[in-house]
């Protein structure tokens, strides 16, 4: 009650006072937000729509349809019943921060086995073969106190909850490989339902647990659907759901969806997605980089566009971790390509490497391959784009050996796929890389360290590659090398955050 008594009742006076607008103020529901970011964004003129989340007022799941220029959601899951709160639980369990950490537990789950399947399936989650389905509450505690699990919870997997930092045993391997399992078979059966409701042979999808690019996968491959689009900010990013209901749904504005075929032998679905890339930040000028370089006194190379893909190629290629600072930032929870930590996928050292020294982050945690879109089939079982890497994948049998640094425990890669119209300079990059190895992949992670987001400006990439042990940066046209610049003094509270000696 104190936030709403504070400051919620009071958001249309808020909204009349800061922009001196005296207009239409409207709400939309939650969920019909999630589900207008997905389907006005999508490629399709019509298609069933599913939104999967923590909770939203009082929604946890709904599904309906799009068609043209409305959007109709025809039934719900109400709280406490949700799946996104039955996975934060676990994650709350294994030690990780609520609404950050359940990556963690998508990255942990391949380590383990679903030996918990069973009894989760038949003490937590009364599940019905269309998806629905209703927690059992005696396990959870988020409905009275301020955390998600209680002692009953901890009584029913025998083992406490583990500390944060804690070691990782193979029995939190287990547990998260089950809550995983759960999870899929949940979305599978929903999907397969909506699939009989609807007729339709389009889904979209949003909502945070959109973001499970394990289940995601599974979807493509196991399910009626012919495409499917996921809104690559499928959680509470920002206010594209909320815009495009109030542009398309209420005022009533034309949706055009044009078609085109791909000439590079790999669905697209009728059209690329209207969002067309995820580059909507912020960009900046070569001239504001070379000032703030110079300001800083900072040592450089200006160069050419084929001389600076080029060398940043072969440095890849010679074992080198760059940082990749170009144009707009990516909007969402990947970096795509403009705000990259870049690596060779050849060397199986290279996981390690980046995660122990410039990440700063659990050595469990896979990294993802951007590969070139038409060169994506031969490496990775995968007949689409993934544009932006929300689709995990097996990796080609005989190519395991060749790119092992992004091939995760259980063969897999949660994989984008770039097309030179998308980012031509990234394209370029790895296509420089192919052309020097013959692997038209690179090792793509976020710009940044963990518990901080990915980099924005040039001083915030120029902070991160001199506070961790990367070797080259890239900003617009100037290369940087670390051996040449003047070494700050360690931040001891950086190191001491991470518990790193």
């Amino acid at each position: 009650m104190p936030i709403w008594l504070r400051q919620k009742l009071w958001i249309k006076d808020l909204i009349r006072k800061e922009l001196e607008y005296d207009g239409e103020i409207i709400f939309a529901e939650h969920h019909q937000s999630h589900a207008a970011s997905a389907f006005f964004a999508s490629p399709f003129e019509d298609a069933a729509i599913l939104t999967i989340d923590g909770v939203g007022e009082w929604t946890t799941t709904s599904y309906g349809y799009g068609s043209g220029n409305k959007i109709t959601l025809t039934h719900e899951i109400k709280f406490p019943h949700s799946l996104g709160l039955l996975y934060s639980a676990f994650t709350q369990y294994l030690g990780f921060k609520v609404n950050s950490g359940e990556y963690k537990v998508m990255g942990l789950a391949p380590y383990g086995k679903p030996v918990y399947y069973d009894l989760i399936m038949e003490n937590m989650i009364d599940l019905k073969d269309d998806g629905s389905f209703k927690l059992n509450m005696d396990y959870f505690a988020y409905t009275y106190a301020q955390q998600m699990i209680n002692d009953k919870f901890v009584e029913l997997f025998g083992h406490p909850p583990r500390e944060p930092e804690a070691k990782i045993e193979q029995h939190h391997c287990d547990i998260a490989m089950s809550i995983q399992r759960v999870t899929e078979e949940v979305m599978l059966r929903m999907v397969n339902h909506l699939y009989e409701e609807t007729g339709q042979k389009n889904l979209c999808m949003a909502g945070g647990v959109a973001l499970n690019s394990v289940a995601n996968g599974r979807i493509i491959r196991e399910t009626p659907f012919e495409e499917v689009f996921i809104q690559p900010t499928a959680g509470d990013a920002g206010g594209i759901g909320v815009a495009t209901f109030i542009w398309f749904n209420i005022l009533g504005n034309k949706h055009d969806v044009a078609h085109k075929s791909n000439p590079n032998g790999i669905r697209t679905g009728p059209e690329k997605d209207l969002m067309q890339n995820s580059y909507l930040g912020p960009e900046y000028s070569n001239d504001e980089i070379k000032r703030f370089l110079d300001e800083k006194e900072v040592v450089y190379e200006e160069l050419g566009r084929e001389e600076l893909l080029k060398r940043t190629a072969e440095i890849i290629a010679g074992k080198r971790v760059v940082g990749w600072f170009q144009g707009r930032m990516e909007w969402g929870p990947r970096a795509l390509g403009n705000r990259s930590i870049l690596a060779d996928p050849r060397d199986k050292e290279m996981k390690d490497i980046v995660n122990l020294k410039v990440k700063f982050r659990e050595s469990f945690r896979p990294f993802a391959p951007t590969v070139l879109l038409d060169k994506a089939a031969e490496y990775f079982e995968l007949d689409r784009q993934s544009p932006y890497m929300l689709l995990v994948a097996q990796v080609r049998e005989d190519k395991k050996r060749v790119i092992p640094a992004v091939t995760h425990v259980d063969g897999s890669a949660r994989v984008q796929t770039i097309a030179r119209e998308d980012n031509p300079l990234y394209y370029d990059l790895i296509d420089a890389f192919y052309k020097i190895t013959g692997v038209p992949v690179v090792l793509n992670t976020s710009f940044n360290v963990r518990g901080e987001p990915i980099v924005c400006t040039p001083e915030d990439a120029y902070t991160c590659f001199m506070r961790t042990k990367m070797d080259n940066l890239v900003m617009g046209n100037f290369m940087m090398r670390k051996e040449e610049q003047k070494q700050v003094e360690e931040d001891k509270d950086w190191r001491e955050v991470f518990r790193l000696d």
